[in-house]
């Protein structure tokens, strides 16, 4: 349930999770985000190497 005193701390009533699925959008993206995404998909390739 939402509390007042967490929002003046600076957190929401919404828990997030350690492992949280997001949708890649590639029109939000930033410079990061893509730097992120090649990153990902090398360690990916280098996995399915093995």
């Amino acid at each position: 349930m939402y509390d007042e005193n967490e929002q003046e701390k600076g957190r929401s009533a919404f828990s997030i999770g350690k492992n949280e699925d997001v949708e890649f959008s590639e029109a939000l993206a930033d410079s990061d985000d893509l730097e992120a995404r090649e990153r990902a998909e090398a360690a990916d390739e280098r996995q399915q190497d093995e």
